[in-house]
């Protein structure tokens, strides 16, 4: 088993591909030891063989099983010393309907990956994370945390739930020294939005494509920083504030889209 030896350490949910993918990259450029976790086996495995055999535990989980997660968490506890000073709660699904077209066993899904995931993953790193001084809890929100977003009413749902959790307990673990924190991604290019909503993108604005490098660099930043909310692009927290400020304005829009 690979180990960090001495080096600072993320563990990385959703590691795979898009988002996750980057970010490891990039930490493991700045020396740190990368836990890599998926389903996807097939883009572990080419992962650890870009970063190197030395530098990356990587493992199947399904962010939805707490007892794979506490197993995962376990093999990282072996490999760092019971250290963790990142964890990234990256995993999460989408699906686009109306929400009485979708089946309801798909929208559980959802909230099994979504939001009981990120629970399953903060309740187990937990204790890595109090071992371990200035440690950072990161989870990816998105742009429909901001307001209720129509065709993706379950995802945004716990999207909320994610940006709620967050808020609550960046005050909550201040008491054992670890911050919280999270990213608000608008159209990022991964794997998640079709091709048919990246040719729909506009060149411009909050909701143009953003490459998934760009989420990487905001965690990197999140570690040296007591932001909160991340937003990509930046333009993103105007929304937020629009939706707090009128969220019926905005709801309309909204519907004139649809």
């Amino acid at each position: 088993m690979p180990e960090a030896t001495g080096r600072q350490s993320i563990f990385i949910t959703g590691a795979a591909s898009g988002m996750g993918r980057e970010t490891a990259r990039l930490f493991q450029q700045q020396g740190w030891f990368i836990g890599a976790f998926d389903l996807n086996q097939a883009g572990l495995e080419a992962l650890q063989a870009e970063l190197g055999a030395d530098n990356c535990l990587i493992g199947q989980l399904n962010v939805s099983d707490k007892i794979a997660y506490e197993q995962a968490i376990n093999s990282f506890d072996a490999a760092t010393g019971g250290l963790m000073d990142i964890l990234f709660n990256n995993a999460g699904i989408a699906m686009r309907g109306f929400f009485d077209e979708i089946p309801f066993e798909e929208q559980m899904r959802l909230v099994q990956v979504n939001f009981v995931g990120v629970l399953n993953g903060i309740h187990t790193a937990l204790p890595l994370l109090k071992a371990t001084p200035n440690a950072l809890c990161f989870t990816t929100s998105s742009s429909s945390a901001t307001m209720g977003m129509p065709l993706i009413a379950v995802y945004s749902a716990t999207k909320h739930a994610v940006k709620g959790l967050t808020e609550a307990l960046s005050n909550e673990f201040r008491r054992h020294d670890i911050r919280v924190a999270d990213v608000l991604p608008g159209l990022i290019r991964t794997g998640m939005p079709d091709d048919t909503m990246l040719a729909a993108a506009s060149d411009t604005g909050a909701f143009r494509v953003i490459e998934a490098i760009e989420v990487a660099k905001v965690v990197w930043e999140a570690y040296q920083s007591d932001t909160l909310h991340w937003y990509v692009p930046e333009e993103l927290a105007e929304l937020d504030k629009a939706a707090g400020n009128n969220p019926e304005r905005l709801r309309d829009k909204l519907a004139r889209q649809l």
